[in-house]
């Protein structure tokens, strides 16, 4: 990817998953990287595999801990380019598993949380006349599959992400979002796979392309979002989902008959 060599990259959930996986690509690519994650075991071990990586432990729902860590990577880099909100999660699936608590606990994380973040970092973007800000949203600000709050708050974030692309467009900044379909990753459906083993290889009925993703290939997304290969690419929302809301796939086998 062009002009990525030499960046400084903030990667909120960077420390497993589709975060990790985009960090290392970041690496490869040429950037400089500060991770940001609140399990601090798991930031143990990115630090451990990423030695050239500045690493925070921070709950991105705190402003004053996301000053510090956006502090912290400007004293020691000098600057933030390149903006990934990739924190996010969901547990309750269903209406009626949630109460106002839970509601309102994944609203923050999965909206609220990316706007802290991108309010302490815009400044220096602003000051700079230019960056980059990837929101990772979901599928689940499209259309309904369950999980009422979070797909509420992705939705939230695809408009959040188009608000910032035109009010801070003029500045050089560019933000976009990538919306993932279902991801192999542990940290996301590790309570669900403890209950249902085989949650993810059922998944792959639903797909076009007859398999679930991998953190890299969203990654791939993200990376191409923040580097200068889509200089013009401003307020898009990019699906990247094996082809899953581009129609219901077992529906048309079974309206067909089974075939093809």
């Amino acid at each position: 990817m062009q002009g990525l060599t030499g960046k400084v990259a903030f990667v909120t959930g960077g420390a497993a998953g589709v975060g990790y996986a985009v960090v290392d690509r970041l690496l490869s690519e040429g950037a400089r990287v500060a991770i940001v994650d609140k399990d601090e075991a798991a930031l143990l071990r990115a630090a451990a595999a990423f030695k050239n990586c500045l690493t925070f432990a921070v709950d991105v729902m705190d402003e004053a801990q996301v000053q510090a860590a956006v502090a912290g990577t400007i004293a020691k880099l000098g600057s933030v380019d390149i903006l990934v909100n990739n924190v996010g999660r969901t547990r309750y699936e269903t209406f009626n598993d949630l109460d106002v608590e839970r509601w309102r606990a994944e609203l923050d994380l999965n909206l609220t949380a990316s706007y802290i973040v991108a309010r302490t970092i815009l400044p220096g973007m602003v000051e700079r006349g230019s960056g980059a800000i990837v929101n990772v949203a979901s599928v689940n600000a499209l259309f309904n599959v369950g999980n009422p709050a979070y797909s509420a708050a992705k939705a939230g974030l695809l408009q959040f992400t188009r608000q910032l692309a035109v009010d801070y467009g003029p500045h050089g900044i560019r933000s976009n979002a990538v919306l993932p379909a279902t991801i192999r990753t542990a940290g996301t459906w590790d309570w669900r796979i403890k209950e249902q083993p085989e949650v993810l290889d059922t998944l792959r009925k639903w797909y076009p392309l007859g398999r679930i993703a991998e953190p890299e290939e969203i990654a791939s997304a993200i990376i191409f979002l923040a580097s200068s290969e889509a200089s013009f690419v401003n307020g898009a929302s990019l699906v990247v989902d094996g082809g899953l809301t581009a129609g219901n796939a077992q529906m048309s086998r079974e309206i067909s008959g089974g075939k093809a």
